[in-house]
């Protein structure tokens, strides 16, 4: 069942791979550029924070439209450049996003001559079919709605659009229904008017069936205007993205070249093969035929994941993709969870024969390795999930990202790789020669170790002050140096240019930053028009830029110098805070359940050393902090909490294992056994990062190294923070690692320091 299960799922992989085309992002492909300009109105100012505030509106517009890691910056005061990326209809995007989506309700005070003026505080507006209505004040607006979405009509025709209020909306929603259920049916006063910028799209009746003064409960409403699906679907996009605090105009449209170079893509392309074929050689001379076998595995991994987000139109942008073969690396990690748990099952079954031996040891090695696989992955799954629900763009973007590795991984982990291996190992002539599996032996190294160091964490408080002292020492860097943030954090320059001659984009790259302008993003639009993102520059920065162009293009005239603001601004920022942080709470109370309290606080505070490490570690190196930072923050997040969950798995296992023994023995116990598993999982992640960092772009590389930071920060917090920790709480209130600690069945065996008991 298995083995038809794998083979339906590569097919269809296959099959998605071969015949869908990726949707790449800006930085691969390039897009539609659309700038925007804010317009002032005789009560808002179009200044820069209200053209802030219509970014932010129009940014969640566009996650409605499902398009993916677009582009958004205000320009100078009042300008908003949009870049989206894949966009099949830029007609339809311009009029979306343009669209004030000034949204208000009215009590409906009777139908008027036509040219009949409105009196002061009212409205006179044509209904729906062209007879104009007389509407009072507005009893509610656009701020009053929690979100909307569209839908067919039941046991009807045509579309509706489902109206959810928030707030003191659902109460003023009754009182306007209520007070027009007074007037008798078939009056125009018992209709309630629902008008988008100043256009009537629906004006109902109260149903019969709702009393005077009783309303419409229930916090939402439905809108049926005789709609099609798709002006159902733009009116509960412009309903759910908010209201524009100002008008907005489309200035110009126009396709924009790829943000990178084909040589960059082309040297990260390089150091993603080589990385994942170091790890994949570095597996086959570990676990010898069972590590060749992985490596098949994970190849199927890796058409399951990028498949995946074919299937589900993902865009993928250079970082993604970076983020994707990573993935490849850290998926190493079940693998390497079963192997060695396969080998401790392997030592304990010495009288049976030799195929039996064999089977059984990698039956009992998927058995005891599941408990760990599936506490590290759905803590992580939690984090993604919760990072889409409640972020948006590449902070969602990220999370969905991961949902998929994590998904993929667990099924090539405990499917595939497990057809593969059972396959094999039922084999005569492999059973009989153990060692070609790389199951035959626990390693002379865990051996030597469990045997040598059983002490470990006799005294935890020597590891936390140790460490303690290393993370402040490190965290300075953040109050004496500070973070070197980026332009999508800070804002910046952007310079348009005209040329004399065509000027190749990775040449203007690479002249730009041996300039000294590292962190200047280069796009080009039409044959002779050049624009520049940078960091702030004055005016003597401003001309040697324009003097780089130049000597390219044989000339270049200046068409635009603006300042602009931050991509991540701070309603994304915001939100992504959040969702980290609830993501993190969600994630201890997952642990607290499945372990208990004091292992789930001792992992948690393992993540946040890590999280400043990294930061205070990129800050006393002055390594700018920009959007890839940010999504290689979250990658170390998901494996420190993976490296805690895998050891505590054992100090679970060993405790219900050994309830008399002191809990410091049995986590210094667990750390040793699974000292394998950590440094073989590490060496395949690693050699995956060492090849970004040194061959890849320069964006990437400064994603390479945080992560290669964060995976050496997450390996060591493990050791010397999360366990410590929780030997230091037990001793505070005992009682760590023994809910749902139950001793195993016999069929499931300890090994101590090397001998199996």
């Amino acid at each position: 069942m298995r083995g038809l299960l794998s083979l339906a799922v590569l097919v269809t992989a296959t099959y998605l791979v071969l015949s869908t085309a990726p949707r790449l992002g800006l930085d691969l492909r390039g897009g539609t550029q659309i700038v925007l300009e804010a317009k002032s109105t005789p009560t808002v100012t179009a200044d820069a924070n209200a053209t802030d505030r219509a970014l932010e509106v129009i940014r969640r517009r566009v996650d409605s439209l499902g398009v993916a890691e677009p582009g958004l910056v205000r320009s100078g005061e009042n300008r908003i450049i949009v870049e989206l990326p894949g966009v099949q209809d830029p007609k339809e995007a311009v009029a979306v996003l343009g669209r004030t989506a000034q949204l208000t309700m009215h009590p409906v005070l009777g139908v008027v001559p036509p040219g009949t003026p409105p009196a002061p505080g009212e409205k006179v507006l044509p209904d729906e079919s062209g007879a104009p209505l007389r509407l009072a004040a507005a009893a509610l607006t656009g701020e009053n709605v929690a979100g909307a979405n569209s839908g067919p009509v039941p046991q009807g025709v045509g579309w509706q659009v489902g109206i959810d209020f928030s707030g003191p909306g659902g109460e003023s929603w009754r009182k306007l229904t209520g007070q027009a259920a007074c007037s008798a049916p078939g009056d125009p006063k018992r209709r309630v008017a629902i008008v988008l910028d100043d256009k009537v799209i629906s004006s109902p009746q109260v149903d019969p069936s709702v009393g005077c003064q009783a309303g419409m409960g229930g916090g939402n409403t439905r809108i049926t205007g005789k709609f099609t699906q798709a002006e159902a679907n733009e009116l509960s996009l412009l309903i759910s993205g908010g209201a524009l605090p100002v008008p907005v105009e489309v200035l110009e449209q126009r396709t924009v070249g790829p943000t990178l170079g084909a040589q960059a893509i082309e040297a990260s392309a390089w150091a993603a093969l080589i990385g994942v074929g170091i790890t994949g050689l570095f597996l086959t001379f570990v676990y010898r035929l069972v590590g060749f076998l992985a490596v098949l595995a994970l190849a199927g991994y890796a058409a399951l994941s990028y498949s995946s987000l074919l299937a589900i139109g993902a865009t993928l942008t250079l970082p993604g993709l970076a983020g994707l073969v990573l993935a490849v690396g850290m998926a190493v990690d079940a693998n390497v969870l079963v192997f060695e748990r396969a080998r401790e099952d392997f030592a304990s079954r010495s009288g049976l024969p030799p195929r039996q031996r064999l089977s059984r040891a990698m039956e009992g090695g998927f058995k005891g390795a599941v408990s760990a696989i599936a506490d590290s992955n759905v803590t992580t799954l939690l984090a993604a999930g919760l990072l889409f629900f409640l972020a948006s763009g590449p902070v969602r973007g990220f999370g969905v990202t991961l949902s998929v590795g994590v998904l993929a991984s667990l099924f090539s982990a405990l499917v595939l790789t497990r057809v593969l291996m059972i396959a094999v190992c039922d084999n005569e002539f492999v059973a009989k020669r153990p060692w070609l599996t790389g199951l035959g032996s626990l390693g002379r190294v865990r051996t030597w170790l469990t045997g040598r160091f059983s002490g470990l964490y006799a005294n935890p408080k020597r590891w936390l002050l140790a460490t303690g002292a290393i993370t402040l020492l490190i965290a300075l860097g953040l109050v004496i140096r500070g973070p070197e943030l980026g332009v999508e954090f800070t804002g910046g320059r952007l310079i348009e240019y005209t040329t004399q001659q065509q000027v190749n984009p990775d040449a203007a790259r690479d002249a730009l930053q041996a300039a000294g302008f590292d962190r200047a993003t280069v796009s080009t639009s039409g044959e002779k028009e050049l624009t520049i993102k940078t960091a702030p520059l004055d005016e003597t920065q401003a001309a040697k830029a324009k003097e780089v162009v130049a000597g390219l293009g044989g000339g270049a005239e200046q068409v635009r110098s603006e300042l602009i603001g931050p991509s991540l601004g701070d309603e994304l920022r915001t939100k992504a805070l959040l969702a980290l942080a609830i993501a993190v709470a969600a994630q201890l109370a997952y642990l607290a359940i499945r372990f208990d309290w004091r292992l789930g606080v001792a992992t948690v505070a393992a993540l946040l050393t890590d999280v400043v490490v990294l930061l205070g570690l990129f800050s006393w190196l002055g390594i700018t902090m920009d959007a890839v930072f940010l999504a290689a923050l979250l990658t170390v997040i998901g494996y420190s909490v993976n490296d805690s969950v895998v050891v505590f798995d054992r100090v679970r296992e060993l405790r219900g294992l050994r309830p008399k023994e002191h809990f410091h023995q049995v986590a210094g116990t667990a750390v040793l056994q699974t000292l394998p598993r950590t440094v073989n999982t590490g060496v395949g992640v690693l050699a995956v990062l060492l090849c970004l960092l040194f061959l890849g772009d320069g964006s990437l590389a400064d994603f390479a190294l945080a992560v290669l930071v964060g995976v050496v920060a997450g390996t060591i917090s493990t050791v010397a923070t999360a366990s410590p920790l929780a030997v230091l709480l037990d001793r505070k209130s005992p009682g760590a690692g023994r809910q749902r600690a139950k001793p195993r069945q016999q069929t499931r065996r300890r090994v101590d320091s090397g001998a199996v008991v």
